[in-house]
């Protein structure tokens, strides 16, 4: 057993001891900092960092706007950018309560990536805003990691700055969802000698990771995906359906399959849940031999994974506390790293796929069906991420 997994499995004992008086303490002040990168003790340093010294940057800045990438931090800073409105499993609790969420994302990019973060939160739900906001601070950051943006609303305001500015965007949300899904699936198949194109796959929530997740198992080869909403399967000529989901419609559900949750999962091979509803024990136990779970609502999955393993062969969670935790820091930090390593105009689909089967090379060797992905402490991760995100990027021309 390498150290990862022992260092893992001692973080997962330690949750059971977690108090919430240790949780409130850990954030008093907020969980960041700014450091100094040059030293501010005597005159000649404050004359060097600041002024009169500095004015010659600001000169040389003035007559080359290149220069900014290697005079500021401008490059290397991922601003983390969410309204509020869909914060983990708590819904739309706003940008101040969002504040912790997003101030922790920062800390991992740091942690994780080395990249310097910091959180912005806005005090508007409004699309138009939200956009014109990031394009006028586009010259004090260098990449956007957007995150608990609603649906469908995160649709349209990722297309909207994607076009709007010249550097990596990103919905977490979404795309990390998707990428790491995506590894585990990999992953998965692999461990029981399986075909990902033939797998039936039920997606459970049409928000932004599931539009996301769908997306992404079909560019991957999976044909027969069928897509869950509050309402029942989503299909071609079903009423109500706005334009994200009635795009879906188009591009999923090939057998027409019409119904709920029952007619979805009868003869299912995986499930993948990525809303807040519950799925009742003998649906599960409705689907196919073998079959494979992923219930990833947090912090109560969809089904009990004891209960789900009762009946599928691979069962996963978004929790640290059970096997196969499907978390997005698995991606996001590699992604932005490779990205700005090559200074990429944005992220495309193939940097997106490059980057899952990245994360499922890291335990290649030692896949099981308690671990179809790495630990997110596994400190080879990132590095393997980030160079695969960077490779694909050259490939496709935004580097």
């Amino acid at each position: 057993m390498s150290t990862d997994i022992e260092r893992t499995d001692q973080v997962t004992a330690d949750l059971t001891t977690i108090t919430d008086d240790e949780i409130f303490r850990s954030h008093e002040g907020g969980k960041l900092s700014v450091e100094l990168t040059a030293p501010l003790e005597t005159k000649r340093d404050l004359s060097i960092a600041y002024t009169p010294g500095v004015a010659q940057v600001s000169r040389a800045i003035a007559a080359d706007q290149e220069l900014v990438k290697k005079y500021t931090w401008t490059d290397r800073l991922v601003v983390v950018v969410s309204d509020g409105s869909a914060v983990l499993g708590l819904g739309d609790i706003g940008p101040r309560a969002s504040l912790p969420v997003m101030e922790g994302k920062s800390a991992l990019f740091k942690k994780f990536a080395g990249l310097n973060s910091i959180p912005i939160v806005l005090d508007t739900n409004d699309p138009d805003e939200i956009v014109e906001t990031l394009v006028r601070l586009r010259p004090s950051f260098g990449a956007v990691n957007l995150e608990d943006i609603s649906a469908p609303r995160c649709f349209e305001i990722e297309r909207r700055v994607i076009e709007a500015l010249d550097c990596p965007v990103m919905h977490d949300d979404q795309h990390g969802t998707a990428i790491v899904v995506l590894a585990a699936l990999l992953g998965a198949v692999r461990v029981q000698s399986r075909d990902i194109a033939g797998l039936k796959v039920v997606i459970s929530g049409a928000g932004a990771a599931g539009v996301a997740c769908a997306n992404m198992l079909l560019l991957a080869g999976i044909d027969d995906v069928v897509v869950l909403d509050s309402k029942g399967i989503i299909s071609a000529g079903r009423d109500g359906l706005n334009d994200v989901k009635a795009g879906l419609a188009d591009r999923t559900n090939p057998r027409g399959l019409s119904g709920g949750a029952a007619e979805a999962l009868s003869g299912a091979d995986v499930f993948l849940g990525l809303s807040a509803g519950k799925i009742a024990e003998e649906l599960i136990a409705s689907m196919a031999p073998r079959s494979i779970v992923f219930a990833l609502s947090n912090p109560d999955p969809e089904i009990a994974p004891d209960v789900a393993a009762q009946y599928a062969e691979i069962v996963a969670t978004g929790r640290s506390d059970f096997a196969n935790q499907i978390n997005n820091v698995l991606a996001f930090p590699g992604v932005f790293r490779g990205a700005l390593d090559v200074g990429a105009r944005r992220i495309t689909e193939r940097m997106k796929l490059a980057a899952a089967h990245a994360i499922l090379s890291v335990v290649a060797d030692d896949l099981s069906p308690t671990m179809i992905v790495p630990s997110p402490l596994d400190p080879r991760v990132e590095p393997a991420v980030a160079a695969a995100v960077a490779a694909a990027a050259k490939e496709d021309g935004v580097a």
